[in-house]
């Protein structure tokens, strides 16, 4: 699922947010602070950053010279010749390119820079359904069909299929609903823009002009009221009309692309998978489908993940990635306009982990999950090939142990660790003191593992541009880049032991507003991380093995 958050507006009561806020009078685009904040040293600063500069200064005073990691992108999609992470995209050494043959053996023709799950011969897959709607689809005529004899014999038969549809009806019920409403919202305001700027008549937008208009009629009583919201919001506040109409139109047709797509999520004769993908898709075991196109029809998301992970700066770009100096980026395209596939999560994963991808990135996540159980596999899989997974914890504000955001590593919310010791799931903090737990976080003591920057954050797009966006997405691979450093400098780290070492050494709130929200009751610092994993793992040293084992063994108890 395509997991950003909206920049600007939210529906209930036209509200809109300051997501993109910046010190008063500077527009964010040319703010180099809020740009690379999520590097900052809180020791120094103040700011909950992730204190990079002081952690390759580190590592580098130990006499430790780095190994390149390359981390798997599993995403929507990536510009692989971004100038700003071109030099650090990984090229397969094995393959020939565009000679369409399968020069390694892999099963991959070209798989040049990774590989694209969810695109066939002649297209690629950009919007798909949501899984609560391919879950609808599926089981509503087995367990509500026109038979209820039928019906209640498929429901005491299985039990499982039939509570995760009853789940998946609801959310469906629900969400769809959400999605034509506010459709229909940011439909209405668009149309509403050019009387909004009457309106103004040519004054700035302040909630003193705005309260000076006198409306007459439903339309122009409306315009007002958006006004008024968004007079009250630094991002619109005393802009000109004209300026305000430009940055109008900007937000609402963000918005409309979001809900936009939802008819075709939300609809449950929708189906693109047999015709562009042409797999078998009920059959799990199958794995060579598929393209090379890294970018797919749109590679936002993708393509802002792998800059925080690996970005490095170009032109008048200072943005940077975490693992900017030691990470190569494999694009492994998995993730629709729509919620993830298990089959192809599980494809994603194998792939990254045989083609050399150490760290993998997961920024994206469902309420329901058909093939759980072909992605536990992957899980054990990457675990003993000794791969990290690296996964978001989800925007919805909630409990995940309350509300489950597949894929997981616990099997049951009431298990005490989880089945593997590779995955480590992140929730996003803010640079903001009084509210560093951002507001859209899912969180949970036991499920949720670090907190790291995932608000303002500012990074590479499609078309060789930049981007603030915001979520869990942003926060995961925040988290992916720093553990690719400490792998890179410490390559004999297993991922137990990297996920201990920034667990146990991240800054804890000076209000203690993280202490029910994660393991570590904090954000992370790669600094301190890699002083814990140096102290207690490395010791400038190769490594032993046995010292490596006991380490597991302690990370696995704790």
């Amino acid at each position: 699922m395509k997991k950003v958050l909206l920049a600007a507006v939210f529906l209930m009561g036209f509200g809109f947010s300051n997501a993109q806020e910046a010190k008063a009078g500077v527009d964010p685009k040319e703010d180099k602070d809020l740009m690379t904040w999520y590097h900052k040293d809180f020791g120094t600063s103040k700011v909950y950053g992730v204190n990079t500069e002081n952690a390759y200064k580190f590592l580098e005073s130990k006499g430790l010279k780095p190994k390149t990691v390359v981390v798997g992108v599993l995403d929507s999609g990536v510009q692989v010749d971004h100038p700003g992470l071109a030099k650090n995209i990984w090229t397969n050494p094995n393959e020939v390119p565009n000679n369409g043959k399968d020069d390694d053996g892999n099963g991959y023709i070209d798989d040049i820079h990774g590989w694209n799950f969810i695109g066939g011969k002649n297209a690629d897959i950009g919007i798909d359904n949501m899984e609560v709607t391919r879950v609808v689809a599926k089981y509503k005529p087995i367990f509500e069909g026109e038979d209820s004899t039928k019906n209640k014999a498929n429901q005491a038969k299985m039990p499982e299929e039939f509570a995760m549809y009853m789940k998946a009806k609801d959310l469906f019920t629900k969400k769809s609903m959400e999605a034509r409403q506010g459709f229909q919202t940011y439909t209405m305001i668009n149309d509403a823009i050019p009387t909004m700027v009457r309106l103004l008549n040519g004054k700035a937008l302040t909630p003193e002009n705005v309260a000076a208009i006198k409306p007459t009629g439903q339309q122009e009583a409306m315009a007002v009221q958006v006004l008024g919201q968004v007079s009250q919001s630094p991002e619109f506040k005393g802009k000109s009309a004209a300026e305000f109409e430009k940055l109008m139109k900007d937000q609402i047709k963000e918005a409309l692309d979001y809900f936009g797509p939802q008819e075709k999520q939300y609809n449950l004769d929708y189906d693109p998978r047999k015709e562009i993908v042409g797999d078998n898709y009920d059959d799990y075991s199958e794995k060579n489908y598929g393209n090379n196109h890294y970018e797919g029809t749109d590679a936002e998301h993708g393509t802002h993940v792998a800059g925080i992970i690996a970005g490095l700066p170009q032109g008048k770009e200072i943005q940077y990635g975490v693992a900017s100096k030691v990470a190569k980026i494999m694009a492994v395209r998995t993730v629709p306009n729509g919620d993830e596939r298990d089959k192809d999560v599980a494809n994603a994963i194998r792939y990254a982990v045989d083609n050399g991808a150490k760290v993998l990135n997961m920024s994206f996540g469902k309420p329901v999950s058909p093939g759980k159980n072909v992605v536990w596999d992957a899980f054990k899989y990457a675990q003993d090939k000794g791969v990290l997974l690296v996964k978001a914890a989800g925007n919805e504000n909630e409990d995940v142990a309350e509300h489950l955001a597949y894929p997981t590593n616990f099997k049951n919310v009431t298990d005490e660790k989880p089945f593997v010791d590779n995955v480590l799931v992140v929730g996003a903090s803010t640079n903001k003191n009084d509210a560093l737990r951002a507001s859209f976080s899912n969180y949970n003591k036991k499920m949720v593992n670090v907190f790291a920057p995932g608000e303002e954050i500012y990074s590479t797009v499609p078309h060789n541009e930049y981007k603030y966006l915001q979520g869990t997405s942003m926060a995961s691979p925040v988290v992916a880049g720093a553990a690719a450093v400490l792998l890179a400098y410490m390559p004999t780290l297993t991922p137990a032991q990297i996920i201990e070492s920034l667990v146990k050494s991240s800054n804890a709130s000076t209000t203690n507003q993280f202490g029910d929200y994660s393991q570590a009751g904090g954000v992370i610092d790669l600094k301190k991380a890699a002083e814990y994993a140096y102290a207690n793992f490395y010791n400038g040293k190769a490594g032993s093995a046995k010292k490596a084992e006991k380490s597991v063994k302690k990370a696995v108890k704790k």
